[in-house]
């Protein structure tokens, strides 16, 4: 009876955690956008992942973990680095600078179906019927994002539509192509890739960039402890803890809640427009991805 009990208190437990990194990780979507009006977009995100990354790297070696690599896992790492983090986080980043938090967060969740139609392409994975729904919804999803936004290249949005496209696109095909996990606690893996690929996002921030160190104001340096401290820091430890209590689907499907918390965060903070056409989006490119990740 006492281990019957205990399944649901950490299932519980598992779903708080996940609620705390969801809240955390959509936040930091506006967040961003406050960033932005001080420094540019790499050496931003850059320099906070930099931070994140000696912090997580503090409380593995707390825990007991081992910094050290294993011989032979430095090429799979840098190239995983720059696929899972230097684009995940810096197209993304950078797209911000032409896109509101909704058509970027939108734009960049849809990475589980890339991932299911690269698995279609690469592995011969055929849909299911659910999978070919995800990406007519997806597709109408996007239809009604940007098309009804009028994102077109006479607008200037068009960069950030291509950067946040690509930042999905990879991000899915890092998932194909590294699919077995590397020998590394996940503590340590998250700090090497982080770290890994955030030096050179803060190197070619400081040289195509030329940011003005002094021009970080006191909700700029707010946003930026944000960044640092929450989504890859908090936010990490929580998802590593739920995923020790809930099934990956489960928790997979749970990280929908992070663009819906950074859309309507966004309207909040910013403020930024939050009517029809971002709603209709929202629902249709949340159940597409839903559709996407059941099928995973």
């Amino acid at each position: 009876m006492a281990a019957h009990s205990q399944i649901p208190k950490d299932r519980y437990i598992g779903f708080a955690y996940l609620l705390i990194t969801s809240i955390g990780w959509g936040l930091n979507w506006p967040v961003i956008k406050v960033v932005l009006r001080d420094w540019p977009p790499l050496f931003a995100r850059g320099s906070a992942g930099l931070v994140a990354a000696m912090v997580l790297a503090a409380l593995a070696a707390l825990r007991g973990q081992r910094l050290s690599l294993p011989s032979g896992v430095l090429g799979r790492l840098g190239a995983a680095s720059m696929l899972n983090v230097f684009a995940w986080m810096g197209f993304s980043t950078i797209a911000m600078v032409w896109l509101t938090v909704s058509e970027g967060a939108l734009l960049v969740y849809t990475m589980p179906i890339w991932a299911m139609l690269f698995a279609w392409a690469i592995r011969g994975e055929r849909p299911s019927l659910a999978g070919f729904a995800a990406v007519v919804l997806g597709g109408l999803g996007l239809l009604v994002l940007l098309a009804g936004g009028q994102i077109t290249a006479t607008t200037g949005k068009l960069p950030g539509v291509l950067l946040a496209l690509a930042s999905a696109v990879l991000f899915a095909f890092s998932t194909l192509i590294f699919r077995s996990p590397l020998p590394i606690p996940p503590l340590t893996l998250t700090a090497w890739q982080v770290g890994l690929a955030c030096v050179p996002m803060v190197l070619l921030g400081v040289v195509i960039e030329r940011p003005n160190l002094h021009a970080l104001t006191g909700p700029g340096w707010a946003a930026m402890g944000y960044m640092a401290a929450v989504p890859m820091g908090l936010c990490y430890l929580c998802w590593f803890a739920a995923l020790r209590r809930v099934p990956p689907s489960t928790a997979a499907l749970t990280t929908l809640l992070t663009p819906l918390v950074g859309v309507f965060s966004a309207a909040v903070i910013l403020p930024e427009p939050l009517g029809l056409r971002e709603l209709s989006a929202l629902v249709l490119i949340l159940v597409s991805v839903s559709l996407a990740i059941r099928r995973g």
